[in-house]
């Protein structure tokens, strides 16, 4: 009887653990998201082709982020080698993802496949820019600006095209050799103030950009600014199978790079190959939709367990010191390839500059104080101590936690050290409100959320200074409100 029944028991002991770790991998693979996951692997084949789709979303987060923003231009009657603007502060209808609400957004968009683009810096005399220049992977080529080449004296920024003999280049240009055909720039016109008055200058000082082929230089033609305040602009990542559609026209576009050449085959294997058709039939889509979702649940787990700026708070930077000499060595550091905190920093924002933290710098909260998630069904405070480390602005603006972009619907997103009517305590302090509804002290401090989702803070530093990076000025955690 004993030679029965222990392996008896051995079985059903076995299969409960295995019906046990079958639920816990079912709620692991639909936790985030409202829709079921259907797709379980048959067979070998579609076990790799699930662990390679999921790599291919780590790996391709920039370069579809910045197709996504393409494809929005399209959408507005926009193309390359003209620059999409917004002529007012952003608000909520500009759904990229993490924008700032307190500059002028300019978004020069370049293709050098007929030759080099040149792009036409103002010297910083009425305003001024933060920016930088990327190539379609938002690795920055360089900084433009006062914090750029030109060091605010403005300038002829000439991007090339890969493999182009920079020796033909005459003098008087800042050159940029790109890795790709395609990319963007971001420039930021920033305030003197945040009177409608600075407003307007700092837009009529961003349409003093210009942007045009090198071929045509001799003659220059007008710019063309693409309006793209009046309809929702959104570019949010969806994590199905559309992402990889996205992922596939990266590749049909641009050549692969040598760092990036080991993901060729694998790619295949999911569909995606340079020259042929990408069709991926109903089955291979269920793999993607989960796919999509599990590669999001894994930069979000180091997203939320990111190392704090300071030491016992919740204040974070996302990216890391590897991603940083990554982008600053232009991705030439033996040794190195980020591709996990890269898929982090672009699963969440876009843009990079070429000297991360420099010219702006930022933090992150997703947790208050005693170490929970923010929700916006409750109120929370933060007191921004006095002398802010910087000598432009600062600026703290709230997202929604699921999509990392400005939350639907709301009178305004954030509030800087320029929002007009701005209150300060009499220490110097600044307290900041989030939450439903405004605080009884009123609207000026108060940054409206949604009480149907969770989200996360940002505070930019605009022009920071040296207290900043030695902590000896820090930043106050959240705090809720009872």
């Amino acid at each position: 009887m004993k030679r029965i029944i222990i392996p008896m028991i051995m079985f059903f002991f076995l299969a409960a653990c295995k019906k046990e770790n079958t639920a816990e991998n079912g709620t692991a693979q639909n936790n985030g998201s409202s829709e079921k996951t259907e797709f379980r692997a048959e067979n070998i084949k579609e076990k790799i082709q699930y662990n390679r789709a999921v790599e291919a979303a780590i790996w391709g987060m920039p370069a579809v982020n910045f197709q996504l923003m393409y494809k929005e231009m399209e959408k507005i009657n926009g193309s390359y080698n003209q620059v999409l603007l917004w002529p007012e502060l952003l608000n909520w209808k500009n759904q990229t993802l993490t924008p700032n609400p307190d500059v002028i957004y300019l978004m020069p968009f370049f293709n050098t496949e007929k030759g080099p683009v040149v792009l036409e810096i103002p010297p910083a005399d009425n305003g001024t820019f933060n920016g930088s220049v990327m190539n379609c992977w938002q690795a920055a080529i360089e900084d433009v600006g006062p914090g750029g080449m030109d060091k605010g004296k403005g300038g002829k920024y000439i991007i090339l095209p890969p493999g182009y003999d920079k020796s033909k280049i005459p003098s008087g240009y800042f050159v940029m050799q790109s890795d790709t055909y395609r990319g963007y720039a971001l420039l930021r016109s920033v305030l003197k103030s945040g009177s409608p008055e600075d407003v307007k200058a700092a837009v009529d000082y961003g349409k003093r950009v210009k942007l045009y082929p090198y071929s045509q230089a001799s003659n220059t033609p007008q710019t063309k600014f693409v309006d793209a305040s009046k309809a929702e602009f959104n570019s949010a990542i969806q994590y199905n199978d559309s992402f990889y559609q996205a992922l596939n026209d990266i590749v049909q576009q641009e050549p692969f790079l040598e760092r990036d050449r080991a993901m060729i085959d694998a790619l295949k294997t999911i569909g995606i190959e340079r020259g042929k058709a990408f069709s991926p039939d109903a089955k291979t889509k269920e793999i993607f939709n989960t796919a999509a979702k599990d590669a999001r649940e894994y930069l979000l787990s180091i997203y939320e367990n990111t190392k704090p700026f300071y030491e016992g708070t919740n204040w974070f930077f996302p990216a890391s010191d590897e991603y940083k000499l990554s982008v600053m060595k232009s991705y030439v550091t033996p040794g190195i390839y980020p591709i996990d905190n890269r898929g982090v920093c672009y699963m969440m924002a876009f843009f990079s500059a070429k000297h991360i933290g420099e010219s702006q710098y930022y933090l992150l909260a997703l947790k208050d104080k005693e170490g929970n998630f923010l929700k916006g069904d409750l109120s929370y405070k933060v007191i921004v101590p006095a002398n802010v480390p910087v000598k432009q602005y600062w600026s703290i603006t709230v997202y929604n936690r699921e999509t990392h972009t400005f939350i639907r619907d709301t009178k305004w997103s954030g509030r800087s050290s320029q929002t007009p009517g701005l209150k300060k305590n009499t220490d110097g302090t600044v307290t900041l409100y989030f939450g439903p509804k405004p605080p009884p002290e009123g609207e000026s401090n108060w940054i409206p959320t949604d009480p149907k989702g969770d989200f996360e803070l940002l505070a930019r530093f605009y022009g920071p200074t040296k207290t900043l990076y030695d902590q000896s000025w820090k930043l106050n955690d959240v705090e809720k409100v009872n």
